[in-house]
């Protein structure tokens, strides 16, 4: 008897869940480092991702037959129950051209457009943020330190010397003996 027709290996083959013929979806205009494009989300009835389409701004190029293939794999991905938050882990961070600011204020610097769709999924979807995608909490003079805000950053995260980073211009912060931007993440000379 062949090995896919065993009963023991057909009870742990993964079952493909289908999205409904009907179904809602999110639309998201995206721009990092001049590439423009939309990420279309379909959605299950509960809400969560269940396919994913990315058009790119130049139709017919090698970038938008890629990232159409690209979608589709992440698509059988989540169908098949593979879960976002380990595809937001894999994608996310990754360096490779274009590369540089979006145009959405919540996410800054993109170090690839793979970087910057997956922080927002993972922003959109896990984070349980569909408005604004940051908190941005009061500030109020009283709880800083003398009223300086500096030292009430340097209160949460270690500054000291820290340099603003030459890839990005973010503030870096201290990582052992070196220094590491939070937003690109570039360091400051160390491998």
């Amino acid at each position: 008897m062949p090995i896919h027709q065993n009963s023991q290996t057909m009870a742990s083959n993964p079952q493909r869940r289908r999205l409904p013929d009907e179904r809602r979806a999110i639309t998201h205009h995206f721009s990092v480092g001049g590439q423009e494009g939309y990420v279309t989300v379909g959605l299950y009835e509960d809400g969560q991702p269940g396919e994913l389409f990315i058009k790119m701004a130049k139709e017919g190029s090698t970038v938008s037959g890629l990232m159409d293939s690209f979608a589709t794999a992440v698509s059988l991905a989540l169908q098949y129950g593979v879960p976002l938050h380990v595809l937001c882990d894999k994608f996310s961070h990754m360096r490779f051209e274009p590369m540089g600011w979006s145009t959405n204020t919540n996410i800054g610097y993109a170090t690839s457009v793979m970087d910057y769709l997956f922080r927002w999924l993972d922003l959109r979807f896990l984070k349980g943020e569909p408005g604004s995608l940051f908190v941005v909490l009061p500030t109020h003079s009283s709880q800083a330190p003398n009223g300086d805000p500096v030292k009430a950053l340097a209160e949460i995260v270690d500054l000291e010397d820290a340099p603003p980073c030459t890839n990005c211009g973010s503030l870096m912060v201290r990582s052992g003996s070196c220094h590491r931007c939070m937003t690109c993440g570039s360091t400051s000379g160390c491998s």
